[in-house]
């Protein structure tokens, strides 16, 4: 920003100025005078205007630089559409209007609203009003500390409107002075963040703020005032339209983040029907400018489009992922055949013929001491069973499973901790291990209250997608403890009541991906390589999560829940798959293979 005092300026308005005219190479005396690279410090982000830049690439890289959870906005860039197209992933046209009010032909309003009065913020306790009615309407606050530096310098001008009779503030609005900013040759300024309280019992507030600001820089000298606004915003328009104010061919252009994200990518209406685990997915790609068109919001399906490019996906599992491979992590014994072939640490395993219990099951039963039975295809744990030792009990298990799949798998119970790896891509990108669901007495509440609480919360937490079955299973597990279901359980004592880890039945699970240690890994990845799966949560035993021996691949699952990793950026690596062309330049898998 200029620090020389300049005089009043008016605008030539004979010709057409720097910011109106059209496509045109700009002569450079009109530029002589005119600061480069000039960008002011809004606090609620940079006004960046383009026509002072020598070159689109130096737009592209302060528009980058913008902070997280700021809003830059770069206005008046010469050859827009060439700006975006330097980084189309990136940068958006702003879908809104600029107007300008020629000030030259402005006629003052010399009566303002009764009850009303428009001055000059006089403290910083004032700006707080101002950010407090900003957030109202749904507008980026500022920061305070910048905004009140801002307010002793001559470039900005910050109003508010008071109720005279209250005292409250009830308006604000923000000019900026394009003649100190930057020794504008066409004398202009701009008007930003007008804001009206909506609880305001006056009416006119946000006119009588746009006039008052419009008079202080016509008496200034200067030529113009303009302005940006929703070009679905009618009313505005409307009272912009009364004022004077007139269309220029400028446009804005800003960047693509989670703050302008309803203005380069609209949400659909059916988003909310998503479950978590595809929401997580939809939103991401919503953040890219990447459509979204939710075909089955209860399954969890949904095209994403972006540019010539169409993808259908059921939460984490797409049209990527062949049926091939589909089918191989389906049926757990190929998995567990592919795998042994590759070297991958197997539990050793027999498969039960027809749903029959005979002398081959009751003598690997022995072999093993303890085992889990399961259905050969499956998925979220039903039909298994975890630490069958006795035969009868090893029967009713093969028969649960058999009831849900006609194909029954027996495998060696192998102690350790439960550990899923997400693969994506031929990347290790998030590690947890899952704990079963347990509960915690209280010295008040019997088993099964603390179960049923503890099932709500775990359904809160995961829109419904997690709880834990009142069933036989959680019986037999809380009986196996040395407890029945009425039981008043001991304040501070911890109960585990299902066998299995998986998250559907109420499971926990706890990030290690920093401790993943380098065996796993490479045994998740080359697991993922040899099914041929783009996407994979590889379920492991191991004794620790950092042990290099010792561990057992136990199941491949084909369309794994990106959002139980979170913050993993699980959903960002998934649409990196989808559509390499928008992912984020510079961002590097957590855990390359």
């Amino acid at each position: 920003m200029s620090s020389r005092r300049r005089p009043r300026v008016a605008g030539l308005r004979g010709r057409p100025g720097i910011t109106s005219q059209p496509w045109s190479p700009v002569p450079e005396h009109l530029r002589r005078d005119m600061q480069r690279d000039v960008l002011v410090d809004m606090g609620w982000g940079r006004l960046v205007f383009g026509q002072t830049f020598h070159d689109l690439t130096g737009i592209l890289d302060v528009l980058r630089s913008e902070e997280t959870g700021e809003r830059d906005i770069c206005i008046y860039p010469p050859d827009p559409q060439v700006l975006v197209g330097l980084a189309p992933t990136e940068l958006f046209i702003d879908p809104s209007y600029t107007l300008r009010l020629p000030l030259h032909r402005y006629r003052r309003q010399t009566t303002p609203p009764r009850g009303l009065l428009v001055r000059t913020v006089g403290a910083r306790e004032e700006l707080l009003e101002a950010n407090r009615i900003c957030a109202s309407v749904g507008m980026v606050t500022g920061d305070v500390d910048v905004l009140w530096a801002n307010q002793r310098t001559r470039t900005f001008t910050y109003l508010v409107a008071q109720d005279t009779t209250t005292g409250e503030i009830v308006g604000t609005v923000t000019g900026v002075d394009h003649v100190l900013a930057f020794d504008d040759p066409d004398g202009g300024s701009s008007l930003w963040a007008l804001a009206v309280d909506p609880q305001s019992r006056i009416p006119g507030v946000g006119e009588a703020l746009t006039r008052t600001l419009a008079q202080r820089y016509q008496a200034r000298g200067r030529s113009w005032m303009d302005l940006s606004v929703l070009a679905s915003n009618t009313s505005a328009l409307a009272l912009y339209e009364k004022l004077g104010f007139v269309r220029t061919a400028s446009v804005c252009v800003k960047r693509k983040n989670p703050i302008n994200e309803p203005l380069f990518a609209p949400r659909p209406d059916s988003i909310d029907d998503l479950n978590p685990y595809a929401r997580i997915i939809a939103e991401e790609a919503l953040r890219r400018g990447i459509r979204v068109e939710v075909t089955d919001g209860r399954w969890g399906e949904m095209r994403l489009t972006h540019g010539g490019r169409q993808v259908l996906t059921r939460e984490s599992l797409s049209e990527l992922t062949s049926a091939v491979a589909m089918s191989r992590c389906d049926d757990k014994r190929v998995t567990r055949r592919l795998l042994q072939r590759a070297g991958v640490p197997v539990a050793r395993g027999h498969e039960v013929v027809a749903g029959a219990v005979g002398e081959a099951e009751e003598a690997f039963l022995r072999e093993m001491g303890d085992v889990v039975v399961k259905p050969a295809r499956g998925e979220q744990g039903k039909g298994i069973t975890v630490g069958v030792s006795g035969v009868e009990e090893l029967r009713e298990a093969v028969a649960a499973a058999h009831a849900l799949c006609p194909d029954v798998l027996l495998e060696e119970l192998v102690p350790g901790e439960d550990l899923r790896v997400l693969v994506i891509d031929d990347e290790v990108v998030a590690a947890a291990v899952r704990r079963p669901a347990t509960v915690v007495g209280n010295g008040r509440d019997t088993i099964e209250t603390l179960v049923a609480a503890q099932s709500r919360r775990r359904e809160r937490a995961t829109g419904g997608e997690s709880s834990i079955p009142l069933d036989a299973t959680t019986e037999a597990v809380v009986r196996a403890a040395g407890h029945a279901m009425d039981d008043v359980l001991p304040r501070g004592e911890h109960l585990q009541v299902r066998r299995t880890a998986n998250l559907h039945t109420g499971g926990t699970i706890e990030d290690c991906t920093d401790d993943l240690s380098p065996a796993v890994r490479d045994a998740a990845l080359r697991s993922a390589r040899v099914i041929g799966i783009p996407v994979t949560g590889v379920d492991f035993l191991v004794p620790d999560v950092g042990a290099d021996d010792g561990f057992v691949f136990v199941e491949a699952n084909e369309r794994p829940g990106l959002a139980n990793h979170e913050p993993r950026p699980t959903a960002q690596r998934f649409v990196d798959l989808l559509f390499p062309g928008t992912a984020q330049p510079g961002r590097s898998a957590t855990m390359p293979g």
